[in-house]
């Protein structure tokens, strides 16, 4: 008869990686009620196998996982592979009894079957644990496998009177065919609490009862609760106490094992008689089960039968209990294997991040290599030419000379980019904020960058609003015209028609730098008609060493550390930035804040279209 759950039992070789495959199942096998621990595949092939009897049966791990081996097997390899497939299938544990020939002998086996789950693969193995039952004959191991049939009708004999004048409530064959039939109940869960409440219920309803009460010992006091009760319909629900084990009759029926009659009080004050039964499982009381018969009828407690019911009701007892410790191990494996699998995720992707970062910072260490030795070539080179005296006059010296110091302030800047990460990726970047004229900022970037956009034959415009006073920012004056040059060159650098846009909107809303409060701030945007960015790349634009198109720095050249460095210059002096592309072709924008130091008066409405803009 089998019997199924709704627990998996996922087990990666991950666990544990220092032992060997043998420690972990001898550990298994020293749970409660575990002596054997092996793994099969769905064609029975065995993977692992221990068992702490297997000197005394004379068979060896080795030789019981050998191809066509005849030393451990099942009685009837095409039923027992069903049982397998079903575990792999359902990956649902299976709990069940099976004859198996070991060593020309016949032994009856309690398993519990669990699905083996690895990562990546699914299920492919499954884990059996349990114990040798008995020694059965030949012809009850074959017999055992045949389907199971219950006259349920003799549940129905009458009470018959004994001679003496006492009366025995059922037959010794009717109280053995009821015990068959409530087993056979209690061999369809594997709850404890199903098995609990189907013990009471199949025996209350199978000896005609009105009363069956199953108590549980607690571990941690010398006391018996109650875990489940079975009322006739007719009578009302009585809510029963605790037993104490020190109590002289519970003490007697725990220890001795043998039934004990006598009176109990219930809740509604009643006194009915009752058959005191302790179960057994492995020769050690789990449980006290308390009996009250029909208002006329009386039970021999020498009847032989009791014996049966305490080893049968107890054993389901003790799997049901040992069941529950293997479920809370395949929980806790449960828990490590996703643990595992969570940390191996993470792995993965810390390793996919960790060569991504490599390969990224491979690129821009070629790039920037070959962008330090251009300048540093151009200064050597032309520097050689006057020191040769290659010049054919003093206006071609000057060139050179020119050429060579335009190349060396081309080289300091990719070295102060250079120094400039290092520093804000060591948390040693301080900057100073004072006040800063807005004008003279933007004056100072027309100056050095308007050339650049001339020689490009781009249109180049800046717009301010209109103020009574000026406008005065509070930042750090080299920094800002460094921010303000990194993207006026990308603008210029990356658009070949149309032009470049650079654009101030006050916004009065306060906001606290460096524990002080601003009166607002303000908005500058510098838009271009460039080659845009694509939107899935957008967010690409300011991470450290990445380049989003290697081959578009090849042909334009940088070192990609421009936006990196502004966005993190503008965020120490309490600004943001951001960026806006609608996709490539379609030009750009690049806005970053800065708070003001004194909020300006205006004297015309802000620009209508900067929105629109800027968008």
């Amino acid at each position: 008869m089998t019997t199924s759950g709704d627990l998996s039992l996922p087990i990666t070789e991950s666990i544990d990686s220092e032992d060997t495959q043998a420690d972990r199942q001898e550990r298994m096998a020293t749970s409660p009620g575990v002596e054997l621990v092996f793994t099969q595949t769905a064609t029975g092939q065995f993977l692992s196998f221990y068992w702490r009897l297997s000197d005394r049966y004379q068979i060896s791990p080795n030789e019981v996982m050998q191809p066509n081996q005849r030393c451990f097997l099942p009685l009837s390899p095409a039923s027992y592979q069903e049982r397998l497939r079903s575990v792999l299938d359902d990956l649902i544990p299976l709990q069940f009894e099976y004859p198996f020939l070991v060593a020309d002998q016949y032994l009856l086996l309690e398993l519990t079957a669990s699905p083996v789950l690895m990562p990546q693969e699914g299920a492919t193995m499954v884990l059996l644990t349990g114990r040798p039952s008995r020694s059965i004959a030949q012809a009850e191991a074959y017999a055992f496998l045949q389907p199971l049939s219950i006259d349920r009708r003799a549940t129905e004999v009458p009470t018959q009177q004994a001679a003496n004048g006492h009366l025995s409530l059922r037959s010794t064959q009717t109280l053995t065919q009821t015990l068959t039939q409530t087993l056979t109940k209690i061999r369809q869960s594997l709850t404890l609490s199903e098995v609990q409440q189907r013990t009471v219920e199949g025996l209350g309803e199978g000896l005609g009862t009105n009363r069956c009460v199953l108590y549980l010992p607690d571990p941690t006091q010398l006391i018996l609760e109650v875990v489940a009760d079975y009322t006739r319909a007719h009578l009302s629900p009585i809510e029963y106490g605790e037993l104490l084990l020190d109590n002289p009759l519970v003490q007697e029926a725990w220890t001795s094992g043998q039934p004990i009659l006598t009176q109990i009080r219930l809740a509604d004050g009643t006194q009915p008689t009752a058959l005191l039964l302790a179960t057994y499982y492995q020769d050690q009381p789990n449980g006290l089960l308390v009996l009250c018969p029909a208002e006329r009828s009386y039970w021999n407690q020498a009847e032989q039968t009791w014996h049966e019911v305490a080893d049968q009701v107890g054993t389901a007892l003790g799997h049901a209990l040992m069941f529950q410790s293997v479920r809370h191990l395949a929980d806790e494996l449960q828990r490590v294997n996703e643990t595992l699998m969570q940390q191996h995720s993470d792995l993965e992707e810390a390793r996919q991040q960790a060569e991504a970062a490599s390969r990224l910072k491979s690129e821009f260490l070629a790039n920037t290599s070959h962008e330090l030795r251009t300048p540093l070539n151009g200064v050597i080179g032309f520097l050689k030419l006057v020191l040769d005296d290659m010049a054919d006059d003093g206006e071609e010296k000057e060139l050179f000379i020119q050429e060579a110091y335009r190349s060396a302030t081309r080289l300091m800047e990719v070295i102060q980019d250079i120094l400039d990460i290092a520093k804000i990726e060591a948390g040693k970047l301080q900057i100073d904020l004072n006040p800063v004229k807005l004008n003279e900022l933007l004056s100072e970037v027309e100056r050095m960058t308007y050339p650049m956009a001339q020689e490009r034959h781009l249109s180049f415009e800046i717009r301010t609003p209109d103020t009574r006073d000026e406008i005065i920012l509070y930042g750090n004056y080299q920094r800002l015209l460094q921010v303000m040059l990194n993207l006026v060159g990308n603008a210029i650098k990356f658009t070949h028609e149309g032009g470049v846009t650079i654009s101030a909107e006050v916004i009065r809303e306060k906001v606290v730098v460096q524990e002080e409060e601003m009166p607002g701030t303000v908005k500058i945007s510098v838009a271009d008609t460039g080659i845009g960015v694509s939107l899935e790349k957008q967010d690409q634009l300011f991470q450290t060493f990445n380049q989003i198109d290697g081959s578009r720095t090849r042909q334009y050249g940088g070192t990609g550390l421009g936006l990196a460095i502004s966005q993190k210059l503008v965020e120490a002096m309490g600004g943001v930035v951001n960026f806006f592309s609608m996709g490539e072709g379609l030009g750009s924008t690049v806005t970053f804040t800065v708070p003001l130091y004194i909020n300006p008066v205006m004297v015309a409405a802000a620009l209508t279209d900067s929105a629109d803009l800027l968008l």
